[in-house]
């Protein structure tokens, strides 16, 4: 029983973003080339093995799509810590709403004071060509 649920799990979970409209316009990886390029240094390894997403000379910066809001808060305390630059989070907007996300942050940061410096990327939008 216990291989038949793995085999469930290894076969179902891949595909489960593609379930309820997970799809992203692009990539988070996308995201933090374009913006990483010109600030800092990309996916830096730090002594515990984990990846800082951009590490700039003042910030550690973890990149996440909004829905994921809490998650970037811990990953960018734990990359501040563990640098000793002030904690940043590039948050990723693709869908109308996720402004509301972006305000759970500012308030988590204005309740406890964590200091942390945030910043909006958007989805570029679909051009159309007239010839």
């Amino acid at each position: 029983m216990r291989y038949v649920l793995l085999l469930l799990s290894c076969l179902l979970f891949p595909t489960a973003p593609a379930w309820g409209g997970g799809a992203r316009a692009h990539p988070e990886s996308w995201y933090q080339r374009g913006w990483c390029a010109d600030r800092g240094r990309l996916e830096v390894v730090l002594p515990d093995g984990t990846r800082c997403d951009c590490l700039t000379e003042t910030h550690a910066v973890e990149f996440d799509f909004a829905s994921k809001w809490a998650e970037a808060i811990g990953q960018s305390l734990r990359y501040a810590s563990a640098t000793g630059r002030r904690p940043g989070i590039v948050l990723i907007l693709e869908r109308p709403g996720d402004e509301r996300y972006l305000e759970r942050i500012r308030d988590v940061d204005q309740t406890f004071r964590l200091g942390l410096t945030v910043w909006t990327l958007t989805a570029p939008t679909k051009r159309t060509h007239s010839d």
